[in-house]
This record gives structure tokens, sequence and C-alpha cells, in this order.
């Protein structure tokens, strides 16, 4: 598997009438703070898992989360910074004060337990408004909502940031899904540029991931 961070750009088309639905659901839910939980699907009878990381990668990815913010506030107070893993490899977004605190956010998560990889978006620029960040996860909600509208996609597989108006796209997927949620993404009005951050998988690791029927 490989893992690929790939910026894009693009300009929208109009949305369907269930992905406007879907993300003013979607962006009611944004404020409120969930538990973890494992995706499932109902297979020959059972609940089986959908997600394409381990349990214990997921359990993982949130302490890395968590310890991140506590150490982001620790050495850079002023600084707005989102943290984000998926199956331990660390995404950062959001904007610093200046370069030096940029490289030491960095340096300070690649030094957090069990994190794989780091990759750097944070922007030298003053932190954005309170408005922009409410723009930002209603496209975040209308890219996920155009997922599950994409009959071609599983969208549980797809993590997605967005930060300035750039959609940052996460998930352990193959180059088939990673090129068509893409095109996706680049689609939805006022979305600025698609940056690609996947874990690449082959097709074959696709299909041993997939839930399997149990025999009749």
């Amino acid at each position: 598997m490989t893992m690929q961070r790939n910026p894009g750009t693009g300009r929208g088309r109009r949305i369907p009438v269930l992905a406007r639905s879907a993300a003013l659901w979607a962006s009611l839910l944004l404020g409120a703070c969930a538990p973890l939980v494992v995706g499932t699907a109902v297979v020959g009878g059972s609940l089986v898992a959908i997600d394409r990381r381990t349990s214990g990668a997921q359990l993982e990815d949130q302490a890395i989360e968590l310890k991140g913010a506590a150490r982001v506030r620790e050495v850079a107070s002023l600084a707005h910074v989102n943290i984000t893993s998926y199956n331990r490899l660390v995404l950062l977004t959001g904007e610093v004060p200046n370069d030096t605190d940029r490289q030491l956010l960095e340096q300070t998560v690649s030094r957090i337990e069990n994190v794989r990889s780091v990759v750097n978006e944070l922007v030298v620029a003053p932190a954005s408004s309170l408005s922009a960040r409410s723009s930002d996860a209603i496209l975040s909600a209308r890219v996920k909502a155009s997922f599950v509208d994409a009959r071609d996609l599983q969208a549980q597989a797809f993590k997605v940031v967005t930060e300035r108006s750039v959609v940052h796209l996460l998930g352990r997927v193959t180059e088939r899904e990673a090129q068509r949620a893409a095109e996706i993404a680049r689609a939805i009005p006022g979305v600025q540029k698609v940056v690609r951050v996947f874990e690449l998988i082959s097709e074959s690791e696709l299909s041993n991931l997939q839930p399997k029927a149990s025999p009749r």
C-alpha cells in the first residue's frame, strides 16, 4: 500500500436535492461531540464492521487527536490548528503565526505515540474567522453528502476536512476511488482546491476488506 498527497483544483456544479438535504442534516450535527462509533452493515442477517481501519487503529486515531490537541495548546496557544488522524496518518490544518511554529507543531505531533507520518497543511496566516469555519463545515457536509449520493463510492471509507475552502480527503482507498472522490469534491460550489491525503490500497486489498455474506 502507498500513501498519497495530491492537490487539485476544480469548480462546481449544482448539488442534487438529496445532497443538499443531507448536508443540512450533517451540518446540524457538526457541533456535537460523539463517541467513537464503528460503522456496520447487515450482511447475511448479521452486523459486520465496514470501517476500513481496525478497531485498534480507530482507538489509536482518537487518542492521537486528543494528545495532539493538548500538545498544540502547550507549544502554540495562539495558533488555530486542526488535528485529524486516520489509520495513524496525521493531517494538520489551520493557521499559525509564523513558519517556526509551523515546523515546531509538525515535530511535536510526529513524536506522539503511534503516529506513522504527518502531512503538514498549516499555513502562516491570521486565524480564520468563525464565519469562515462555519462555511468550511458546511462544505465538508456537502462533500460527504455527495459521496453518499454516489453509487460507485462507499462514503464511510472517506474522511473530509475543510480549511479555508480547501477540501482534504483521507481514507484507505484504491486509486479508482481516490480519483472519483476528488472529482466529486471538486464539483461542489465553493471548493477552492482538493488535497488527496490517501493511503492507497490495491483492488485485491479492497476485496479482502469487503464484508462477506454468510453461507446459507
